[in-house]
């Protein structure tokens, strides 16, 4: 079994080796200096981050269902050739890579098609909009590994406090880790789907809005926000797609996870129409090699895990409240909490605090040479994959993983039984009517693996 320090040190050495593409499907060499040429499908919202972290590339192509956000960010761009239907954007063939920032319900037709035609790929969180499309995903991109870069758009695993939090937890600063409980308090909206408005206005296209879901007439309050859409189970995947996507990925890394064995959650009553407005769920992470099995808690919509007390005795085991914050104001708004039989680690993005049970004598610091390497950027570290081969932290083996094993809570919420997960055949053994949940039925004309 291998020592969290090993784990570290391996890390490191590979966070910095290349990874040689294999030729083939790569448009460009793979010289560093050489410009990608991207293309950016969805170009208001997230897109707008990731033009100013893309400046030195080509933009040849820009897709947009809105022709008036289109035609403004052409005026930017004017050589880029612009698209409402990005399965025709996609038949452009000088384009190397794409960054696909459209809404949930779409990533993972992009995603896969995308690749399907050996373009590099950065995503906006989550890769997709189901269990069964994040597997998708994560499939096509090991059928290719090693001809194409991929990273979904979890920037925050970039920072550097993440890279000190994942040291910590690997490092044994918690001793052995026995659970991690991961929150964020957004408390989305509840309802039905919108009633019909009347007519989409002229520049924008509604039916590649609603793309591979089911029709819905058109009403405003859909694009009012990431928020106002995503609650909506044809459209989004509630906070644990959206801000799960961000705050299970330091879980994730740090405990080194991949597929539970079961998983079991609960909210407000089971609505047909949207997601729950506030959810708690528990997966159960067999060992791995340099640790014994882990329970890892969310809670969303105001749920929030109890804060683990300075004196470990009087308080093992955190108690789980009902407690509500602004954000922005509330300091615990978000975050994590690690417990190993040594202490506890709290984090958010920008801070961490350990609370050890006893001394430290059993922890030593990184050597400076086995810290985890700070790409540029998110989105650097996607740029410098696509033309060298070096490595991204949310390649789409991982990030599939993960955005897979958050929504399988979303299954579990809506069955009302704890799964036995049997990640292998994508089945809940103990519940086949799980399997109306974790696949989606699709539009005619849309195809997922196209």
């Amino acid at each position: 079994m291998k020592t969290r320090r090993q784990f570290l040190k391996t890390y490191a050495a590979a966070a910095t080796g290349p990874l040689i593409l294999k030729s083939g499907l790569l448009a460009k060499g793979n010289s560093p200096n050489e410009k990608l040429n991207i293309a950016f499908i969805g170009v208001g919202g997230r897109a707008k981050a990731h033009f100013k972290e893309i400046t030195g590339e080509n933009v040849v192509a820009l897709c947009d269902v809105d022709s008036t956000i289109l035609a403004d960010t052409a005026k930017e761009y004017p050589g880029a050739k612009t698209y409402s239907d990005w399965r025709k954007c996609l038949e452009q063939k000088d384009i190397d890579a794409v960054v696909c920032s459209t809404t949930d319900h779409t990533h993972a037709f992009v995603n896969i098609w995308a690749m399907n035609r050996g373009k590099h790929v950065y995503s906006e969180k989550p890769l997709a909009n189901s269990v069964h499309e994040a597997r998708m995903v994560r499939e096509t991109y090991l059928k290719y590994k090693g001809k194409i870069a991929t990273q979904m758009g979890t920037q925050m695993h970039s920072t550097e406090n993440a890279r000190r939090v994942v040291e910590m937890i690997r490092g044994g600063a918690i001793g052995v880790p026995k659970e991690v409980r991961v929150w964020c308090s957004r408390r989305p909206e509840g309802g039905s789907y919108y009633p019909a408005e009347g007519e989409a206005p002229a520049n924008l296209n509604w039916d590649l809005w609603i793309g591979p879901s089911q029709m819905h007439p058109y009403n405003s309050g859909y694009i009012r926000g990431c928020l106002k859409w995503n609650r909506f189970w044809d459209f989004g995947s509630g906070q644990i797609g959206d801000m799960g996507s961000h705050m299970m990925d330091w879980a994730f890394w740090a405990l080194d996870l991949r597929f539970p064995t079961s998983c079991e959650a609960q909210g407000t009553p089971v609505n047909s129409d949207t997601c729950p407005t506030w959810l708690t769920a528990v997966w159960d992470h067999p060992a791995n090699d340099w640790r014994p099995a882990v329970k890892v808690y969310w809670y969303d919509g105001g749920k929030k895990p109890g804060m683990p007390s300075k004196i470990f005795h009087q308080e093992p085991e955190p108690t789980e409240g009902d407690v509500r914050g602004a954000e922005g104001k509330d300091p615990l708004f978000k975050g994590l909490v690690f417990k190993g039989d040594k202490g506890f680690v709290m984090c958010d993005y920008g801070w961490r605090l350990l609370l050890p049970s006893g001394d430290m004598t059993h922890y030593k610091s990184p050597k400076p040479e086995d810290l985890i390497p700070m790409p540029v950027s998110h989105q650097q570290e996607w740029v410098q994959a696509c033309k060298t081969g070096s490595p991204t932290g949310c390649n789409f083996d991982y990030s599939g993983a993960e955005v897979e094993h958050n929504l399988l809570a979303l299954v579990a919420y809506r069955t009302g039984k704890k799964l036995q997960w049997d990640a292998q055949s994508l089945k809940a053994t103990n519940c086949p009517e799980a399997e109306q949940y974790i696949t989606k039925k699709y539009r005619d004309g849309w195809t997922l693996n196209g």
